[in-house]
């Protein structure tokens, strides 16, 4: 990798070492504070404040006299040439850009404040570490350096298409072929936006909208998964939130896919979904969800504020409602008004 140009300020010049100090700690090995400060051209004081600075945003980097400085495992960066290079010509024609940060506050947010993409382009944003990332209703997405993918993508609808409330179903529909396209089979959905593996939580969709009912309609698709989660994360989101968590790592073992690799799957994926749903609208995928639907005809209880329901989930309609069968009566419930929860027997 170049070292900085002259024309770099001091702040450009700083975030350019700090990367490159990163792609060599990826690997895995150790490398001692002499050889880090020969290869990036600083003093051994330099090496240390940068050390610093990837601390202070959450990455654990091992210490070890006379051995140096490492990542607890190798790991592979995200890059834009190899995410856009994992991308078929098609999509890669209607990207309109693409973001690869090493720190964002939320991707969603970071995609929320560009200017509208052209309608059939789509914008990119995918980042190292995100310190304010968001699930539904308002809790936190937990991604520790290097053990998942945060993207979101930002699509523009010249007018809203039919069945629009059902988006983040589709979504989910496009994100489980991407996994399928990259030999990972067994990916559920669980209504309205978890990613599911054999019962446990893998990633999350989160979309937001910004537009009126009769105009154009901004939409920007937050995605999260899981990659291979250190345990003392998983232990700590079985206390904090009572959740069980799946990673790739775990699924596809030797198999598994780079985070780019995946990233240009799931972008490739969500364009020609989004082709799609801007003419038909949710019809295409339904059937397709419904066979992806990892609580079909299974007892529920769906609360919605202080009200709780039990019943037996009977899949979903074309607008995206929940159908749950309470007593033989089909009622339905509205994404992002209830929490779902599998009844055990």
């Amino acid at each position: 990798m170049p070292t900085a140009s002259k024309s770099q300020t001091p702040k450009t010049q700083a975030q350019a070492r700090r990367q490159r100090l990163l792609a060599m700690l990826a690997e895995g090995s150790f490398y001692s504070g002499e050889q880090l400060a020969k290869k990036l051209k600083i003093s051994r004081g330099g090496i240390w404040k940068l050390m610093n600075s990837l601390k202070a945003l959450g990455i654990d980097i091992e210490s070890v006299p006379r051995q140096g400085y490492r990542l607890p495992r190798a790991v592979d960066l995200l890059d834009k040439e190899a995410i856009l290079a994992a991308l078929p010509a098609a999509a890669r024609q209607h990207l309109e850009r693409a973001d690869v940060l090493l720190t964002v506050d939320s991707t969603n947010r970071f995609v929320a404040e560009l200017s509208p993409p052209q309608p059939g382009r789509v914008q990119l944003c995918t980042a190292e570490v995100q310190n304010a990332g968001r699930g539904r209703r308002g809790r936190s997405w937990v991604a520790p350096f290097g053990s998942g993918v945060c993207m979101s993508v930002g699509w523009q609808f010249a007018e809203a298409p039919p069945t629009f409330s059902a988006l983040s179903l589709a979504v989910g529909v496009a994100v489980v072929k991407a996994f399928q396209r990259l030999g990972i089979q067994g990916v559920g959905l669980k209504w309205p936006n978890d990613l599911q593996w054999q019962g446990r939580k893998l990633g999350g969709i989160l979309i937001e909208m910004r537009g009126e009912s009769a105009g154009p309609a901004q939409v920007i698709i937050g995605i999260g998964i899981n990659m291979q989660m250190p345990a003392a994360i998983r232990m700590q989101l079985v206390e904090r939130e009572a959740v069980m968590i799946a990673d790739v790592h775990e699924i596809a073992r030797e198999q598994t896919p780079t985070r780019n690799a995946l990233i240009g799957a799931v972008v490739a994926e969500l364009f020609e979904m989004l082709q799609t749903f801007t003419e038909s609208g949710f019809a295409p995928f339904h059937d397709q969800w419904l066979s992806l639907d990892t609580l079909a005809n299974a007892p529920v209880k769906v609360i919605s504020g202080a009200q709780t329901t039990l019943g037996t989930a009977r899949g979903v309609e074309l607008d995206g409602t929940l159908l749950v069968d309470v007593d033989g009566e089909l009622r339905k419930f509205v994404s992002g008004e209830v929490s779902l929860r599998a009844v055990k027997s």
